[in-house]
């Protein structure tokens, strides 16, 4: 028998299932299969579908939207008009108010012009006095006038009811028939109003 003992080799690791080349096969979930080409353009339609119906709805929308703001555009052009025409009418109103109380007030001032007036044309000459009475005439006409007061013109004039009041008819020699021949007392207009008719004598 030896003495040495025998070396008990240990066993050979096992060999690699994979060559020192080769990677490993990674873990993990399989990769999904591509989607067939087929079934995509089949659901085309149906998105296609859904879109216009979506389109359709939102046109629906801004029409009824357009639709409600046309009808506040018109309401509010009407509150525009009928507020204008309201204040118009306000204004036309209170100088219709205006000249009615200033016309009141002028007419009573004319009797006072015709007796001055009638006293002017009967002054004596040569006296101071007279001069004054024509200042205080000439004040108060132009106080008159500068509210708007207006003599009417009749004389020389054909008729015209609207002005003149015939008080007399009077045949006259070479003047047409219808003529306002004299004046007997003049009338006055306050702006385009009359508030006193002329007194007149008219040819026959």
């Amino acid at each position: 028998m030896s003495n040495k003992k025998d070396k008990v080799r240990p066993p050979a690791a096992e060999a690699e299932t994979t060559s020192p080349g080769t990677a490993a096969p990674a873990e993990g979930p399989a990769p999904e299969a591509a989607p067939d080409a087929s079934s995509a353009q089949a659901g085309l339609p149906e998105q296609l579908a859904e879109v216009q119906s979506r389109v359709a709805d939102l046109e629906k929308q801004l029409a009824e939207v357009q639709s409600q703001a046309d009808e506040y555009k018109d309401g509010w052009q009407r509150a525009v008009a009928e507020l204008q025409n309201y204040r118009r009418r306000v204004e036309r109103e209170q100088a219709e108010s205006y000249q009615a109380a200033l016309g009141s007030i002028v007419k009573r001032y004319l009797t006072i012009l015709d007796d001055l007036e009638r006293a002017l044309a009967h002054r004596p000459a040569d006296l101071p006095w007279a001069d004054g009475i024509e200042l205080i005439y000439r004040k108060l006409q132009t106080i008159l006038e500068n509210e708007g007061l207006k003599r009417i013109e009749a004389e020389g004039q054909p008729f015209d009811p609207n002005f003149h009041e015939a008080i007399a008819q009077e045949a006259a020699e070479g003047v047409e028939s219808g003529m306002v021949i004299g004046v007997v007392q003049h009338g006055y207009m306050l702006g385009e109003r009359v508030i006193r008719p002329a007194m007149v004598k008219v040819a026959q």
